[in-house]
């Protein structure tokens, strides 16, 4: 299948699934992941369209951003350690994986005058080897960073349970639109963004009310 045809697909499957949750199309925003893809394959989607990008590995995005257009929005969705903040700081427009007040804290003193927008990882399946703060203490923790000098904490993202069993998923997502829905009462600015949803489960998680899929197989094939 060509990307163009794996393209139409995922938005036809994406626009069904907002539908039946009630939403329009787009409200659901497309996050193409090139993890392991070279610049050439996230240049032919951006020719097809796509303008935000999700990238998991530092080192792999910072060779790439300066090879593609300027204006691609630039997503970090990979695990996080601290002593790789520095490199992260000016150079992602949304970063989705803080997933400890810890993290939050280091990310904080770094940034001078810049800031970063951020989302909160919650592990919403308890797997212990997934990371994330546990739902009980995520709207206090999102409180906490919210305020953190420099950090704009935009939203909620969670990685689906490790299962084909879709009620397990679906139970998920759903605890975690539970915990949005609260914190988007605490009026924290610009806090809008639900990031739910991957390859093997997006439909699923836009039904429980996801705005952001991450998306890569679907879209581009099996990573190199």
């Amino acid at each position: 299948m060509s990307f163009a045809q794996s393209l139409s697909e995922t938005r036809g499957r994406i626009a069904e699934a907002a539908v039946r949750s009630g939403r329009i199309p787009d409200a659901v925003t497309l996050l193409a992941v090139t993890k392991t893809f070279p610049p050439s394959t996230i240049q032919e989607a951006y020719d097809y369209g796509l303008r935000i990008f999700g990238e998991n590995r530092i080192q792999e995005s910072l060779d790439k951003i300066p090879q593609l257009p300027s204006d691609i929005h630039w997503h970090l969705i990979g695990q996080i350690q601290t002593n790789k903040i520095n490199k992260i700081v000016g150079k992602f427009d949304l970063v989705h994986s803080v997933h400890s007040f810890e993290l939050a804290q280091a990310f904080s003193k770094r940034l001078g005058f810049n800031q970063q927008d951020v989302l909160l990882e919650v592990n919403t399946s308890g797997e212990a080897t997934k990371s994330g703060v546990e739902p009980d203490s995520t709207i206090q923790v999102a409180r906490q960073i919210s305020a953190l000098p420099g950090l704009r904490l935009r939203g909620f993202m969670t990685v689906g349970p490790l299962t084909a069993d879709k009620y397990k998923q679906k139970e998920a997502f759903k605890v975690l639109k539970g915990l949005f829905d609260k914190t988007v009462k605490i009026f924290i600015p610009g806090f809008e963004i639900l990031s739910m949803g991957m390859s093997n489960d997006f439909e699923l998680a836009i039904e429980e009310g996801s705005t952001l899929v991450r998306i890569g197989s679907a879209l581009f094939g099996n990573r190199h």
